[in-house]
């Protein structure tokens, strides 16, 4: 008996036959990433998968989790986790996105990192079987250039002002400065100069967001606002790990906060719109893929939440997920998209991209406009096939 119910045949309907899967080293383009708390970074294991459908279609789609102390998952649990939903989604119309999601919700709980990937990859399968733009798919493209957003890890102030003066003559015009430094490395006072040197020579019309990654507590928080000079224009992103911190750090800060880590299931995004929060870090893998991006997209907008998408980290096939749901978010709503595609030297695939001097857009070309050099993948380290 099939736990899922029976499945009927549709008129139309194509099958996934084949899922493939890929573990590739992504080391980081700047060196070391540091992050709040400490934490370190030199590269970064993406999962990819290629699935094929009964008519010759196929669609790929990646998850790279930012290390293991980031959220809950890690590159070794999110292979194990594909290991267990692939045979599943065999014999699925992967265009049918809501029902392949309760297919994996039946076969494993939680570990949305390791969802990402195929229903990332059933996307893309959708678009080029009826030819379109997942964009299209999502929703429609605005055709508004959007912002990419630059990533700066936590380090010497002056560096970190060098870092964003290189990322905006380069185009972007968003900036996602991190910060979190341990009392015993300098603190708030050393995060105070980190805020202050990187908007120094803020420009008109660009955005900052000023991310701790959860790594302060209130107190730290409030301390840090202290010393920070008047006139500043930024939002905080994820000041501090739980919620309650978080919600007592509100009222007393004077800047508009953004959740990020805290904002993982459906639940999150509508319990952050309670008045947690006034903005999101849409993270498609932290989210579960483009089908649940797409609701939180949607919560957000319907309780005034502004909107960053981004993914954890990611090669190229991430960063083509976050420009084509980014297009679908309005232009008042959204705050740029993450060029995760920068953050690592290992180039796994050609887009097709539009970019101007106002920002980037994805191209016309159907599902993700992803052409995958198979070469840089390597071997598959998994196969499953019906």
């Amino acid at each position: 008996m099939d736990v899922h119910g029976p499945r009927v045949e549709t008129p139309g309907s194509v099958r996934i036959t084949r899922i493939a899967l890929y573990a590739v080293e992504l080391p980081y383009s700047g060196g070391v990433y540091h992050l709040s708390g400490g934490r370190t970074y030199t590269s970064f294991e993406a999962a990819i998968v290629r699935l094929t459908c009964d008519d010759g279609t196929e669609g790929w789609g990646e998850s790279t989790p930012f290390g293991s102390t980031y959220v809950a998952a890690h590159p070794a649990g999110t292979r194990a986790g594909i290991g267990l939903l692939a045979p599943a989604l065999l014999g699925l119309d992967p265009r049918r996105s809501e029902r392949v999601g309760d297919v994996m919700d039946a076969t494993l709980t939680g570990h949305h990192d390791a969802r990402t990937a195929l229903d990332v990859a059933c996307w893309d399968a959708f678009g080029k079987s009826v030819g379109l733009p997942v964009c299209d798919l999502l929703g429609g493209s605005t055709d508004v250039p959007m912002a990419p957003i630059s990533s700066i890890p936590a380090c010497d102030p002056e560096d970190m002002r060098t870092r964003v003066a290189d990322h905006r003559a380069r185009g972007y015009r968003a900036h996602s400065v991190k910060i979190g430094a341990l009392d015993a490395d300098g603190g708030p006072a050393l995060d105070a100069e980190r805020i202050a040197a990187s908007l120094a020579d803020r420009r008109p019309g660009e955005f900052f967001i000023v991310d701790a990654n959860g790594g302060l507590l209130p107190e730290t928080a409030l301390r840090l606002l202290a010393l920070l000079p008047p006139g500043l224009d930024f939002a905080l992103e994820s000041p501090c790990a739980s919620w309650r911190e978080t919600a007592s750090l509100r009222p007393r800060c004077p800047y508009p906060i953004v959740l990020d880590e805290l904002a993982q299931s459906d639940a999150d995004v509508v319990l952050g719109a309670l008045d947690t929060a006034d903005g999101i870090g849409l993270k498609i893998s932290k989210a579960g893929g483009l089908t649940p991006g797409r609701r939180h997209r949607d919560i957000a907008r319907a309780a005034g939440l502004t909107i960053s998408v981004q993914d954890t980290v990611g090669s190229s096939l991430a960063y083509a997920a976050i420009l084509h749901l980014g297009a679908t978010v309005p232009p008042r709503s959204l705050r740029g998209v993450l060029d995760c595609e920068d953050m690592v030297t290992r180039k796994v695939a050609a887009l097709d991209t539009v970019v101007t001097p106002d920002g980037v857009l994805p191209g016309r070309s159907p599902g993700l406009g992803a052409t995958v050099d198979e070469e840089a993948l390597g071997d598959p380290v998994a196969v499953w096939e019906s």
